[in-house]
């Protein structure tokens, strides 16, 4: 073969055989980036569209709406325990304080009488060397003679007429006899309110342990959550209160003692709220609002149930500043108004004293403390307090300000059986000593039970010393 042969058109075979694989391996290079991008591009993004009005704490409602309802229903529980407990306390301080004035009473009628017993004695030795025996002599004779008089009386008594003494004498006695009845019963009356007060207290620390339970359960998420659930929930019934036109409009004149109330209740922000508290560091709803009046010079009931009934009534398009805010259906919690649509209260257990809106929790009325006072116009238009609304707040209490937790019933250990009377006793159920027990069915000197087969004394008295160490004592009052 020629050279020219071995070439074609002056490029060897074997070169263009080299030119073709480099292309085919250049295509293929250029083709892999675009395959490769091809595969990474990224889905497109959808777009989320948000309704207008819709509710973005929807979900949290859905979920977390029945726990606040649950927390707030223990809440109310554990306030209207208070409030029973708040009210024994009172029922037993005046109780005690009746009965503090029927010893003195009896003390002091008892002292009397004793002189004039002696008077009386006197005068019957006097008639009796006389040789006169008289109605004062078979007095002085009879059973328990001892009258409750004045010495001064007794002796006027005396001076003028014999028989006006001794019938005033036999009145006195009848009335120290009626005196120290009432004291007896004023006691058993206390005995009974301190039974009362302990099984109220008893209930409180039930409830505020349920409260405690729950709120500690709570992560920190939740609890914001929550936070900010219930502070909607409140703009959300005020906003509806006020547009129903309850409240009235402007604002109304505080009397003197209602501006003095207001002042007072208002330097008591952030302080805890402690069951049973009535200051000066802690306060419960009811609390502050007596001790608010009180140290406007006017004393009202302690509880919120007792405002509510005893104070006086007046329509919510009427109130003022200083007139009192009653919530629920039991009137188990209390506030004050300070005018533009707000209270001061204390709210419930891990919360303190704060501003808070007054249609956030269902209202049950107003009342009135000082009814006859009339607006106080020397002081000027009201203005309502510069003051911050109170922000929502779930938190355990500080354990200072429980109660001891209830105590745990002890599970009651299993009575054992009692004897059978049958079978022949060993070891150490042989009886011991010399004598031999008689009597129908009772074991002989050797153990062996009679065929009557009825237990032993001892066995009796077991069994019976078992089921009374078992039942409860007659008379112990259980916690509600």
């Amino acid at each position: 073969m020629s050279a020219g042969q071995r070439t074609e058109n002056g490029v060897r075979p074997w070169v263009r055989a080299a030119m073709r694989c480099g292309v085919v391996l250049a295509a293929a290079a250029l083709s892999l980036p675009l395959a490769t991008a091809a595969y990474a591009a990224p889905a497109p993004t959808p777009t989320v569209t948000v309704a207008a009005g819709a509710d973005p704490l929807a979900d949290a409602k859905t979920t977390l709406g029945p726990m606040l309802d649950r927390l707030h229903q223990l809440y109310q529980e554990a306030e209207a325990a208070t409030e029973q407990y708040n009210a024994a306390v009172a029922q037993q301080a005046a109780q005690q304080q009746q009965v503090a004035d029927l010893r003195a009473r009896v003390a002091s009628q008892q002292a009397a009488v004793n002189a004039g017993v002696d008077i009386a004695a006197q005068l019957a030795a006097a008639q009796y060397r006389s040789g006169r025996a008289s109605d004062l002599a078979d007095f002085m004779l009879a059973e328990n003679p001892y009258q409750a008089v004045v010495i001064a009386q007794l002796l006027d008594a005396a001076g003028r007429s014999q028989k006006a003494f001794l019938d005033r004498l036999k009145s006195d006695r009848a009335t120290l006899l009626e005196l120290q009845a009432q004291a007896e019963q004023a006691l058993v009356r206390t005995t009974a309110l301190a039974t009362q007060q302990e099984a109220a207290k008893a209930d409180v620390a039930k409830r505020l342990a349920a409260v405690e339970d729950m709120v500690g359960s709570l992560t920190g998420a939740q609890r914001s959550e929550l936070e900010e659930l219930e502070r909607r929930q409140a703009d959300e019934a005020q906003l509806a209160f006020l547009a129903s036109g309850a409240l009235g409009k402007g604002e109304r004149t505080p009397s003197e003692a209602g501006r003095k109330a207001v002042a007072w209740a208002l330097k008591q922000l952030g302080k805890d709220y402690v069951w049973g508290g009535d200051g000066p560091d802690v306060f419960d709803c009811s609390g502050l609002t007596s001790q608010a009046w009180l140290n406007a010079g006017k004393p009202i009931p302690r509880t919120s149930q007792e405002q509510w009934a005893q104070l006086k009534h007046v329509p919510l398009n009427q109130i003022r500043p200083g007139d009192l805010v009653v919530y629920f259906g039991g009137a188990t919690h209390i506030g004050m108004y300070i005018g533009g649509g707000l209270i001061v209260q204390a709210p419930h257990t891990g919360d303190v004293v704060k501003v808070s809106k007054i249609g956030a929790m269902p209202i049950l009325g107003a009342v009135r403390p000082d009814p006859d006072s009339a607006a106080d116009d020397k002081g000027g238009d009201w203005k309502v307090p510069q003051v911050t609304v109170g922000a929502s707040r779930i938190a355990p209490a500080k354990p200072t300000t429980l109660p001891p937790r209830p105590a745990q019933p002890t599970p009651a250990k299993p009575t054992p059986p009692p004897a059978t009377g049958t079978g022949t006793p060993t070891g150490t159920g042989t009886p011991s000593g010399s004598g031999t027990p008689s009597g129908s069915g009772t074991p002989s000197g050797s153990g062996t039970p009679s065929g009557s087969g009825t237990p032993s004394a001892s066995a009796t008295s077991t069994e019976a010393a078992s089921r009374s160490a078992s039942a409860p004592a007659s008379g112990t009052p259980s916690a509600p």
